[in-house]
């Protein structure tokens, strides 16, 4: 793997960057995008690239509603990502954004994801981290308290609740793990706070919640970042055939 960069998140669009970097990489031919979780709304700085870009996730009727308000996805697919219709080497880049903490079989997700990657390409990958307080109290919350708290904790306009599932892959260790077994690159991992109910009208009791778990972990469980945000690369040689 290469030198991991521990930096905020929130120093620019990190994501728009390496895309722009990449077409430039690429002479300026068109780059064909998927977003693997689109109906979350997170929408990718391409300006002045020629792109095309796939949306996919679950039919989940409050993802299918997001997901037809998006006026920048050239093709769309809603349905079980572990049988999408995804070709091999289809893609330079794969966006992914909340997705893996919340669908069934994330690593077998991840392989189709990656799969359909064209070598040298990028998997552009932000989650919640399961092993972060914020993380554990999404995770163990039964889902009809969080669907009674979610219109009084989550910011206006913010899709959800939707499903908690927090795999070991949607951790720190976990996706390093992932891409060691695969050969994949990690090129930048950076930490942040994102949570929804982090930036609700109830911030504040949010907070609280997070540091009083985060403490009765013995630490254990972190307060420090709930969002992991990673730039990961498929090598760009023979190997990544085999991926």
């Amino acid at each position: 793997m290469s030198d991991v960069r521990w930096w905020p998140a929130t120093q620019g669009d990190v994501f728009g960057q390496r895309i722009r970097e990449l077409w430039t990489e690429q002479l300026g031919r068109r780059l064909d995008i998927l977003v693997a979780g689109c109906g979350g709304g997170h929408v990718l700085e391409t300006d002045r690239i020629e792109t095309r870009v796939t949306g996919i996730d679950e039919d989940l009727p409050e993802l299918r509603a997001a997901m037809e308000r998006r006026t920048d996805l050239d093709a769309r697919f809603l349905g079980d990502l572990r049988d999408a219709p995804l070709l091999p080497r289809t893609f330079d880049v794969v966006h992914a954004p909340f997705l893996l903490e919340r669908v069934h079989h994330a690593e077998l997700v991840l392989d189709r994801l990656v799969n359909a990657l064209r070598p040298g390409g990028l998997l552009l990958v932000r989650m919640r981290d399961r092993a972060s307080a914020y993380g554990f109290c999404d995770r163990f919350l039964p889902s009809w308290p969080r669907r009674l708290l979610w219109p009084r904790f989550a910011p206006p306009g913010a899709v959800g609740p939707l499903p908690a599932v927090y795999e070991q892959v949607a951790s720190r260790e976990g996706i390093h793990s992932y891409c060691l077994m695969r050969g994949l690159m990690i090129a930048e991992d950076y930490s942040a706070t994102s949570g929804p109910a982090l930036r609700g009208p109830h911030a504040r009791l949010a907070r609280f919640t997070c540091h009083l778990v985060a403490k009765l972990s013995g630490d254990r469980l972190s307060t420090a970042g709930d969002e992991i945000t990673l730039v990961i690369r498929k090598p760009q040689n023979h190997f990544a055939r085999l991926i």
